[in-house]
């Protein structure tokens, strides 16, 4: 893989991101963004528990996702409050995924801004937080919606690797869902690359690498392919803010109506027969690209 830093500065001027970053697709790092909303102080796991430390949420291990993986299967459930108790004790590789907090404890909203000096577009119905244990993996996608996101940081940090939408085949994408059939995890350690003898084209791959920190927020413009590892047990929010063009809003429709659907529908079916013939597919197309260099 070339990987490259992200930028990262401490404020910026909405033109400036406007022409260097949102227009032509550039991931930044603003360090400030957050610094005076009021959750940067305030949100903790006490806080948390205490307002939804009863409600049941979905978790999601490690594992990859295989032929007979439905989508958006949880491996487990607890309760918010076990959960919390459960990382605060050290490494776990549990993380929470589709548990929208803001309809349990709709006070929280109020506890940050909606930058739109910086995007129009936000779907403000659905801010999502994001928790992890330490150890715990987010493994490569780009999100099906296809919405650009500013990604903060609060509690811990995490490692992540970010691609653009065009290296999708030499990440080997999945035909028909949104995630890579290739392993990136502890990517960053000597021993943890990936493994380049099954996935060669992999080498090719131009992306980016950066750890967040608390109060960091990342611009993931739209269909940016991403993986997150938590190196401490913490949580994040997510911010979506649709594309201005009819062309990336038809593409999040079709991505969420049309190819999951079908997806789901042949992973009831045929679930052994559609694995091999997208395995199959896959792995030439990350040969062509490998070709075309």
């Amino acid at each position: 893989m070339i990987l490259n830093p992200v930028v990262t500065l401490d404020d910026i001027d909405p033109k400036v991101f406007k022409k260097e970053f949102y227009m032509p697709g550039i991931p930044v790092v603003i360090k400030n963004l957050s610094k005076n909303w009021p959750a940067n102080t305030k949100w903790n796991w006490d806080y948390f528990k205490q307002l939804v430390g009863d409600k049941r949420v979905p978790l999601y291990n490690n594992v990859q996702s295989d032929a007979y993986t439905p989508v958006n299967s949880a491996d487990d459930y607890k309760t918010f409050g076990e959960y919390i108790d459960m990382i605060s004790k050290g490494p776990a590789a549990w993380r929470i995924f589709l548990f929208n907090i803001f309809d349990h404890a709709p006070q929280l909203t109020s506890d940050f801004s909606w930058p739109e000096q910086l995007m129009k577009g936000f779907v403000k119905k659905y801010p999502m937080l994001f928790v992890g244990g330490a150890s715990s993996i987010t493994h490569m996608h780009f999100d099906i919606d296809v919405s650009h996101i500013l990604h903060t940081q609060f509690t811990g940090r995490k490692r992540i690797l970010l691609f653009p939408h065009n290296q999708q085949h030499k990440l080997y994408r999945k035909p028909f869902e949104v995630l890579s059939l290739a392993d990136f995890s502890n990517y960053y350690q000597l021993n943890g690359k990936p493994d380049y003898e099954k996935f060669p084209a992999l080498k090719l791959a131009q992306g980016y690498d950066l750890t967040l920190s608390h109060g960091d927020t990342l611009f993931m413009p739209a269909g940016y392919w991403h993986h997150m590892e938590y190196l401490d047990s913490g949580f994040a929010m997510s911010l979506r803010a649709m594309q201005p063009g009819i062309g990336g809003k038809l593409q999040g429709a079709w991505n969420l109506f049309g190819m999951r659907s079908i997806d789901t529908i042949m992973k009831k079916t045929a679930p052994q027969w559609w694995y091999e013939s997208k395995k199959k597919k896959l792995f030439e197309n990350a040969e062509r690209e490998m070709k075309s260099v």
